[in-house]
């Protein structure tokens, strides 16, 4: 039986360069890379009921992608990486979650706001603005998954551009499912995000050294006099023996106006295990100043009959929007020929005053037809408790809200997943 000692997808997408440069030491090279995952979903919990649908991206987000190298003497190689999404079952960029524009009740009941019922009509406003915003690339930009430039040196290697976060590639890489499928410990904390999983206008400095693995990074928010406001710091380091790794990974990003928003650290470790690999996280994760709501006070001003209440309507979302939660991952992967079988459990600890507790766990099942084709089956069922309104989707897309507060959720998914 294989024992899974190997870096995470992302974290070898982030190092790729180190990769190319090891492989064509002679010269250069242009490679088209891809994922085409497509299958069935089916989910109960659903607002309106079961839904059972085609999706794209139920073990990985489909995608297209070109990376290429120069060699340009004395240890030193030109990278770059352009990655593209591509939703395989209808050929656009981006999608929405399964429950649309919806918000958890919690974001959007007045009373759970704390807010007398009189003002639910603007509450409703807001909540339709906000969860019409909720997706994946629904700006359709082209090369929203990654796209960046950079130098490889003897001495560790300098990117720009867009880039996996540091605090996500340490959560990748410690995830049992790595972060695919319903089953990743993602999928508990969708709505509000609490990973900032990439990030635009970013310098990214690399290093790997026998099974050291590190990054820092800074993203420029570039907002006109405004230098620290939407800014990003983070670092990762992580090392990789023979049959265990530990490591962790930080981020910490400023909202629109330089305050100190949303914040994750995370610690995790892998070890062999009898015939598979145990995996294990734990992460803390922080925002007492939400990104992007500072602006609701205006659009509610503009109008005579909410002005009144308009910052006290946006102090309630600020409010609601706050996070401050502990998760947590246990899994267990065997890889034995062409199956492999992972199950795992995650749980998210809510500590604010909704107490939106959730767990899920599942199991997954991969059959390899061939080293670049396989067979997937992902059961997962999702525990929410108290206020937590959570919904289960896949790598590539989100769940949304289920159809009420405590609702469980089960998820079946069905797919087929090819690379080249």
């Amino acid at each position: 039986m294989n024992k899974m000692r190997t870096l995470s997808a992302a974290v070898l997408g982030c190092f790729s360069s180190f990769g190319m440069a090891q492989s064509a030491a002679d010269g250069s090279s242009v490679t088209m890379y891809g994922i085409v995952d497509v299958g069935i979903h089916h989910v109960t919990g659903a607002p309106g009921g079961s839904k059972t649908s085609l999706t794209s991206g139920n073990m990985q987000g489909s995608r297209l992608g070109f990376k290429g190298n120069e060699d340009l003497g004395g240890g030193y190689r030109a990278v770059f990486t352009l990655e593209s999404r591509l939703e395989a079952d209808t050929g656009a960029l981006g999608n929405r979650p399964i429950s649309q524009g919806r918000l958890p009740d919690r974001l959007s009941n007045a009373g759970l706001l704390g807010l007398p019922a009189a003002l639910q009509p603007a509450v409703s406003a807001v909540a339709a603005q906000i969860g019409n915003s909720v997706g994946v690339n629904l700006g359709n930009n082209f090369f929203d998954r990654q796209v960046f430039t950079g130098l490889i040196t003897p001495f560790g290697a300098f990117t720009f551009g867009r880039q996996y976060t540091p605090g996500y590639l340490a959560n990748a890489n410690f995830d049992a499912m790595k972060t695919e499928s319903s089953l990743s410990l993602g999928q508990l904390v969708a709505i509000p995000a609490s990973f900032d999983i990439r990030v635009s206008n970013s310098l990214q400095y690399g290093l790997q050294w026998n099974g050291f693995t590190a990054t820092a990074m800074y993203a420029a928010g570039e907002v006109a006099g405004r230098s620290s406001a939407g800014r990003l710091w983070g670092a990762m380091a992580m090392y990789n023996g023979n049959g265990y790794s530990f490591g962790g990974g930080y981020n910490t990003r400023n909202n629109e106006l330089g305050e100190k928003s949303l914040t994750t650290a995370v610690l995790g470790a892998t070890l062999d295990v009898g015939p598979g690999t145990l995996s294990g996280q734990f992460s803390v994760i922080k925002d007492d100043h939400p990104t992007n709501l500072s602006g609701i006070s205006a659009v509610l001003s503009a109008n005579p009959a909410t002005a009144p209440v308009a910052g006290l309507v946006q102090n309630a979302f600020i409010q609601g929007f706050r996070q401050d939660a502990r998760l947590f991952q246990v899994g267990y992967r065997i890889t034995s020929g062409v199956h492999a079988v992972t199950v795992a459990y995650n749980n998210m600890n809510d500590k604010r005053p909704f107490n939106a507790d959730r767990a899920s766990y599942g199991v997954a099942y991969t059959y390899a037809l061939s080293k670049r084709t396989d067979l997937n089956a992902v059961l997962t069922h999702l525990n929410n408790k108290n206020t937590s309104q959570d919904m289960l989707g896949g790598n590539g897309f989100l769940g949304g809200v289920a159809a009420a507060p405590g609702k469980d959720v089960n998820s079946l998914a069905l797919s087929i997943r090819h690379r080249f």
